[in-house]
């Protein structure tokens, strides 16, 4: 079987709970045989010289982090292959109406501010963890209404599932820099 080629997991956080993700992922990477590193995104850091990329950034005010953004425009130049994903505050962002509309509302929105003529691999989002300390009146009342609240609303299985599944499309090394072995 032909081994994975290098892949990066970066990711910005604002609380800790999307480097969590970016770290299951990363493990998930790893353990279907790529070579993943995870490491918070950054000014110096290169996304050139790897093979793959997955991205992924909190989300506040419905869009990514700038830190996170800055990174996916250098990224986006590179021509490599690169998969995103989000993490929100909505307790089961795919379950029930109100969820699955804002869930895919907030997906959107936070899509339009990729850099222009960037499209991912695919883009996911997650629930992630809600700290409501601190939080204004609308904040509460809106979280109330989409059935959340405060608390750790990772699932970790929807995170393993997309992981294997991103694994799946990897390419090959060995097979050209951006082939896909299918």
């Amino acid at each position: 079987m032909a081994a994975y080629p290098h892949a990066l997991v970066a990711y910005a956080t604002a609380a800790g709970s999307t480097a969590e993700i970016a770290e299951r992922i990363a493990w998930m990477l790893r353990e279907a045989g790529a070579e993943a590193i995870c490491t918070p995104v950054s000014p110096d850091l290169d996304p050139a010289g790897f093979d793959v990329l997955v991205v992924g950034s909190a989300v506040h005010n419905m869009a990514w982090l700038r830190p996170a953004l800055d990174f996916l425009a250098r990224a986006a130049e590179t021509g490599t292959p690169v998969w995103c994903f989000s993490v929100g505050g909505l307790a089961h962002p795919y379950r029930g109406r109100l969820n699955r509309f804002m869930a895919t509302g907030e997906l959107q929105k936070v899509a339009q501010g990729f850099p222009a003529a960037f499209t991912p691999r695919d883009h996911r989002m997650f629930s992630g963890v809600v700290d409501m300390k601190g939080a204004p009146l609308w904040a509460r009342l809106f979280y109330r209404l989409t059935g959340s609240g405060p608390g750790d609303h990772r699932d970790w299985v929807d995170v393993v599932r997309w992981a294997r599944a991103v694994a799946d499309e990897l390419p090959r090394r060995g097979a050209g820099r951006h082939e896909q072995v299918l």
